[in-house]
């Protein structure tokens, strides 16, 4: 083989490496690293909280084109989870981050169901490179239920009923005596 030939085969090797190498450096998630605090939230079933997650580049070189999303589900069996009844706004992209530079995200949360809950944050390109994403550590979210004296709507039945009955009783006999 020719010398000329061997610099042309190496260099096609070359391009079709890079060309087949994970898009992972391209969007800057191999460097990227993701916290959240607490690490813990209780609440009840309604309650309002908010916790932040903190997107910070460890690499040399900007991190572009990355987005959060704010993931929750349920830790026990049988209790369905519908993310978006949980916050409105769960996916932020983000501004490129410098080398050493971080974001920091609040996300705001109602808890609609009770029980225990993970909640963490993912960062991924949005590129949509099949690279796996960067994600947060777990948040435990204890969502105590809510007790109600109104339950199902009978504290007007329980009060209405012996009301009505008296008013009724005092009726007759006020008509009994006229």
């Amino acid at each position: 083989m020719t010398r000329h030939r061997a610099l042309g085969l190496a260099l096609v090797a070359a391009v079709v490496g890079v060309l087949l190498a994970p898009t992972a450096t391209a969007a800057g998630t191999e460097n990227v690293a993701v916290t959240v605090a607490p690490e813990r939230i209780s609440t009840k079933l309604g309650g309002k909280f908010a916790f932040i997650s903190t997107i910070t580049n460890k690499g040399g070189t900007d991190a572009r084109g990355l987005i959060a999303h704010l993931n929750v589900l349920s830790l026990r069996d049988g209790t369905y989870v519908d993310p978006e009844d949980w916050s409105t706004n769960r996916t932020r992209y983000l501004d490129p981050l410098v080398p050493g530079g971080s974001t920091t995200i609040t996300w705001r949360m109602q808890a609609v169901n009770d029980g225990d809950f993970g909640i963490y944050v993912a960062v991924l390109p949005e590129s949509g490179a099949p690279v796996p994403p960067v994600t947060s550590p777990t948040i435990h979210l204890d969502v105590a239920e809510r007790k109600t004296l109104n339950a199902g709507g009978i504290v007007p039945l329980v009060l209405g009923i012996p009301a009505a009955l008296g008013l009724l009783a005092l009726g007759v006999r006020i008509r009994r005596r006229g």
